[in-house]
């Protein structure tokens, strides 16, 4: 029976995960829109006019139900994970209200010229509406990501016992956190390729149907160049944001590997393994020599942990933020008494990076500092999350990146021999393979947050302690009106987006016959 700490985990993850499936195709869209405009501007043609127009109808639908489902998040920190909010909101609250304050109102204010303004903006403004919303849209998701960037790596900040809070101690520090700062860049390129494909395979509709052929190819252009090289970028992001795992989160990175031992450098990689987390060993795996190091640490002669030596690394750890606890204890009833001792002080603040270690403990018994040798590697063996989805939603990530990757080199290629219309194999792939890059997306998200666990802040505050005091029911029931309600506008925006890609471009006021035309004579 799942408790309120599960209930709250899962409630979250299911806001998140529904929120993500709109946040790729903002992203992606929104750029895609910037450069038909830019076109449309630079050569006065009409079909780049009606190409911002149309995708630009799509975009508009996704952005709608995108902010719906966004706002239900934030307000959960408070509802559902209030001592988190207590313990670290004067940090992790800041970018989050820049980005409510700055982004969000910009993005919002523009998405409306952007659509009501083509009769009342020059060509100009209302390319600079539209430049705009699509960097609206990147500065939110920047600042969303720095936030999430500082739960994987809590840089810039440091626990006042005086307060019982993380304060900051550096924002520059929080912002360019090298976590947060891959995370974004990796982030924001996967949204680009999921805009790519959607144009790319709606387009792949229109040319298979030989329907709005003229307005199809230049979208298929535009998108296949864009796409090519946002998944380059996501590739190489993907990679270097792995890298900087392995500096800050070894934990994660030897789960992600299915690492239970540490090999002598360069250590081999699992393309394949069968996890066994009961035995803590692997059933079964298929090693490539040598590239698990290389690509773990760059080099050919460093090493990185295995699990089994993570925990033993972690038990001590367990056993110090016990002591931390303890003088922690210490230190409020001085304070209380009026008189801080300096020399508990002093010893506090040389355990006091393992305090949340010693937290994990409360998960077992409220008497941190007695807690027995049976709870300490029960809490020693939590900081380690089941290996087999971290390492099974890694490599579906990257497997569905590699099948992108041909996709959108094949659209590409083609794009250059102008010989798009003559490809049926590749059309019918880029349609049917339309959902791939929501899946690699969402696998990703599951990999940064799953993989993270035991904590809500890394090695700070585990998630134990830092839900709300809500009843299992209270939390059953939100959970289905959630998933209901959520579920409500997926349906929503597939119906939405079917039924206009449909319709076509064709539908736009200015006729299907300007398209006929337009697709007869290369428009």
């Amino acid at each position: 029976m799942l408790d309120v700490v599960e209930l709250s985990r899962l409630q979250f993850a299911l806001t998140a995960l529904y929120h993500f499936l709109f946040v790729p195709l903002t992203l992606g869209l929104s750029f895609i829109l910037v450069i038909m405009e830019t076109l449309y501007v630079a050569t006065n043609k009409q079909v780049y006019k009606d190409m911002t127009k149309f995708w630009g109808k799509l975009f508009g639908i996704n952005f709608a139900l995108g902010v719906t489902t966004g706002i239900t998040m934030e307000f959960q920190f408070g509802t559902n994970w209030s001592y988190y909010s207590h313990y670290v909101g004067d940090i992790f609250g800041a970018p989050l209200a820049i980005e409510a304050l700055l982004a969000f109102f910009l993005e919002s204010t523009f998405v409306g010229l952007f659509f009501f303004g083509w009769d009342r903006l020059t060509k100009a403004k209302h390319l600079l509406a539209t430049y705009c919303v699509a960097f609206g849209s990147n500065l939110s998701a920047m600042w969303i990501l720095v936030a999430n960037g500082w739960m994987q790596s809590p840089v810039a900040s440091e626990f006042n016992f005086e307060t019982m809070r993380m304060e900051m101690t550096s924002f520059m520090d929080l912002w360019l956190n090298p976590i947060a700062q891959s995370k974004l860049v990796h982030t924001l390129a996967g949204g680009y390729v999921s805009g790519a494909m959607f144009v790319l395979a709606i387009s792949a509709y229109y040319l298979l149907k030989g329907r709005d052929i003229g307005f199809a190819k230049r979208s298929f252009s535009v998108a296949s160049v864009f796409g090519f090289i946002s998944i380059i970028a996501t590739i190489i992001m993907g990679d270097q944001s792995a890298y900087e795992v392995g500096n800050v989160q070894k934990t994660k990175l030897a789960t992600m590997e299915s690492e239970w031992h540490t090999q002598e450098a360069p250590a081999s990689w699992n393309a394949f393994a069968i996890p066994n987390d009961a035995e803590m060993k692997n059933d079964f795996e298929f090693q490539i020599p040598y590239l698990g190091g290389i690509m773990a640490t760059r080099s050919l002669d460093q090493t990185y942990p295995g699990i089994h030596d993570i925990l033993i690394e972690n038990e001590g750890r367990v056993r110090n933020g016990m002591v931390a606890y303890g003088l922690l204890e210490e230190l409020r009833a001085q304070k209380k008494a009026g008189q801080v001792n300096e020399e508990t002080k002093a010893q506090f603040l040389a355990t006091r990076d393992d305090l949340g270690y010693g937290l994990l403990l409360k998960r077992y018994t409220d008497k941190v500092v007695d807690a027995t040798e049976e709870q300490i590697k029960q809490a020693t063996r939590d900081t380690v999350p089941n290996v087999a989805p971290v390492f099974w939603s890694f490599r579906v990530m990257a497997a569905l990146a590699g099948v992108i990757m041909v996709l959108l080199s094949g659209a590409f290629i083609q794009n250059l021999r102008n010989a798009t219309t003559k490809i049926p194999l590749l059309l019918h792939a880029l349609l049917w393979c339309l959902p791939l890059p929501w899946i690699a997306i969402e696998c990703g998200w599951f990999l940064a947050e799953y993989g993270r666990q035991p904590w809500a802040i890394y090695e700070v505050l585990p998630v134990g302690v830092a839900n709300s005091s809500l009843s299992t029911g209270d939390l059953w029931f939100s959970i289905g009106l959630l998933c209901g309600l959520y579920t409500l506008f997926i349906v929503v925006e597939m119906y939405l987006m079917y039924k206009f890609g449909r319709l076509g471009p064709s539908s736009l006021k200015t006729g299907r016959y300007y398209f006929e035309q337009s697709s007869k004579a290369g428009a």
